[in-house]
């Protein structure tokens, strides 16, 4: 793809979900990913009401009256996005690539953190690290990302999470928000998850394809096996085929769930049939009434 035809897509992408973040998520942002403490601001004389535990005895004898010590909350936060670049994400069967919704939403979500002040990186994965752009400021930063997300070639084709969790947690040390995003076609990676949860905010993000869930009867096709290069033919016509295929899709389902509740990360489910802006909506709203 040349130059001008990238800058393209990536102006659109921005130019479509800056609306959506200025007008839907901005004020939801800011309430539910508030800043990770408080700091100290300046000592002011005291006033009846005032927490009496707060009083700065230091400046108080030096002027034989009280004064108290005022805080404010630490704005800024490191947001994270862990994203999936393995070969299953390069697939669509309706209007665009699961890696282009991913794209999307991404979009939203770090310029979301932009208008609080936050910074910003991204994780890219597959069975390997792929890419990492640490934690910044600014447009720029934002906007890297999503040329990344959307353009990146991975070098390999399958999916390792276990390893793209345990990459984080070494070189992210302050509690973070970390957005995992993938459609978790993959095992074994629960414990590194409960590990990651107890020291930051994870929210995984899990994408599909409606072609993934259920096949319909298409008669004698071929397959490929994305990450594993394998070929394969079956006939959708197959009535027991298709039943099995949705079975074992629900299997996935049902374990990508019971990790999420074991190890308390909140998962929101997104199909690329749907419009992610009300699904956001649902979940941030959702978020900020378990916190209350």
């Amino acid at each position: 793809m040349e130059t001008k035809d990238i800058i393209k897509k990536i102006r659109k992408i921005e130019i479509s979900t800056k609306n959506i973040v200025e007008e839907l998520f901005a004020g939801e942002y800011h309430s539910l990913f508030k800043g990770q403490g408080l700091e100290f601001a300046e000592v002011r004389e005291y006033t009846p009401g005032d927490n009496y535990k707060l009083i700065d005895w230091n400046v108080t004898a030096r002027n034989q009256k009280p004064f108290i010590k005022t805080f404010e909350e630490t704005r800024e936060l490191n947001v994270l996005f862990l994203v999936d670049c393995s070969a299953s994400n390069v697939f669509g069967t309706r209007n665009q690539l699961k890696s282009e919704y991913i794209a999307e939403i991404t979009a939203v979500l770090s310029f979301s953190a932009l208008m609080n002040q936050d910074l910003c990186g991204l994780l890219m994965f597959s069975n390997e690290i792929e890419k990492y752009i640490p934690p910044r400021k600014g447009k720029k930063s934002a906007l890297q990302m999503l040329r990344e997300i959307l353009f990146y070639e991975a070098k390999e084709s399958g999916t390792d999470i276990n390893k793209a969790i345990k990459f984080i947690s070494k070189v992210i040390k302050k509690r973070s928000i970390i957005f995992l995003i993938s459609d978790f076609q993959d095992e074994g990676y629960s414990d590194a998850l409960k590990h990651l949860r107890n020291k930051h905010d994870v929210i995984a993000i899990k994408i599909t394809d409606p072609l993934e869930s259920k096949i319909p009867a298409m008669g004698i096709v071929h397959f490929l096996d994305p990450e594993t290069g394998k070929n394969f033919v079956v006939n959708t016509n197959n009535q027991r085929f298709r039943k099995n295929y949705i079975a074992e899709s629900n299997k996935w389902e049902i374990n990508t769930l019971n990790i999420m509740k074991e190890c308390k990360v909140d998962m929101l489910n997104l199909n690329t049939e749907q419009s992610y802006v009300k699904e956001l909506q649902k979940f941030f709203s959702m978020r900020l009434k378990k916190r209350r």
